[in-house]
């Protein structure tokens, strides 16, 4: 069961305005401290888990290195838009136990789903899931199609065999102070920001904050094309949201728009120019504005019909 000392907490907390904008570390402290944290058995340990607003339940999944923080731009959004934001810090990241039974996607989603049964019981709920969070959602929803009313992608990996263009991120560990802050400078710059402006101190420092407490070293579905291959056993509706500069999908952004469509209910696929794979940090205001609106298009009970490839300004997207 959640830790009925963290549910009393809710009653408190709700009242709490969120930070409409989230620049500093202390606007991302306000926003923590105005959530209900509850925690689900897991292994000997437990899954931490983050809940704001009232509400049908948005359920957000981080991405590898990562934790609720992921999310700092986009949960006061999802609760002015009428919803329950719950974001776990995913086993094997952030606060919570690392799993025993496994250290990639595949061991994490049943131990999800335990934890969002202890929650919310068999209630389904939208999930909004980035990077490595699309794989855990993919075996999640494969298993228990019940659980979701829809998903929403975001730079998810794992659409593709081809190899990711080398990266050229550099080690980091041995290194402390300022050295330390100019190393996670340029590997955000590689990896998960297009902008050089948006490497800004909060980037680097949430992004410190998370990769200290990943230990799940071991990943490597990511490099496979499981969720291209789990996709069309997804039976809610999927859509997708990308950063049209994802350093993922360099010179091969159509393979996204190509795995999507194998979904048995494909939506839609947004790409948002001048972002990169942290898309929802990087443009967050575009990007929930968008999800908002994706997510109240999938609440549709019938499918639609489906939509090309986009960009946010209405231009075709050229091919890769």
């Amino acid at each position: 069961m959640a830790s009925q000392g963290h549910t009393d907490g809710a009653m408190i907390n709700s009242s709490k305005a969120l930070p409409t904008r989230i620049e500093t570390p202390a606007d991302v402290a306000a926003l923590q401290s105005a959530a209900q944290r509850l925690e689900t058995p897991c292994d000997g340990g437990s899954i931490v888990w983050h809940r704001w607003g009232e509400g049908p339940t948005t359920l957000l999944l981080h991405g590898g290195a990562g934790s609720w923080m992921h999310w700092v731009r986009n949960i006061a959004a999802l609760v002015a838009d009428g919803r329950t934001v719950l974001v776990p810090d995913m086993p094997g990241f952030g606060d919570s136990v690392v799993p025993a039974t496994g250290h990639d996607a595949d061991a994490v989603a049943p131990l999800l789903e335990l934890g969002l049964t202890a929650l919310i019981g068999t209630t389904a709920c939208d999930v909004v899931a980035f990077s490595f969070g699309g794989i855990v959602a993919s075996f999640l929803l494969t298993e228990h199609p019940a659980r979701a009313r829809q998903l929403v992608l975001v730079g998810a990996p794992a659409l593709s065999v081809e190899p990711v263009s080398k990266l050229g991120l550099r080690p980091w560990s041995h290194l402390h102070g300022e050295a330390r802050y100019v190393l996670h400078r340029y590997n955000l710059q590689r990896m998960m920001l297009a902008r050089e402006e948006s490497v800004d101190d909060l980037a680097i420092w949430l992004h410190d904050v998370n990769i200290v407490r990943d230990r799940l070293p071991l990943r490597r579905l990511a490099n496979t094309d499981i969720v291209a291959r789990l996709l069309p056993r997804i039976e809610c509706p999927v859509s997708g949201i990308w950063g049209a500069d994802d350093r993922l999908y360099q010179g091969r952004i159509d393979r996204i728009g190509e795995a999507l469509h194998e979904a048995r209910d494909f939506r839609s696929l947004t790409l948002l120019h001048g972002a990169g794979h942290w898309v929802q940090f990087e443009d967050a205001a575009e990007f929930n504005r968008l999800l908002i609106s994706v997510l109240a298009d999938g609440a549709r009970s019938a499918p639609v019909q489906r939509s090309s490839t986009s960009s946010s300004s209405g231009a075709d997207v050229p091919k890769a």
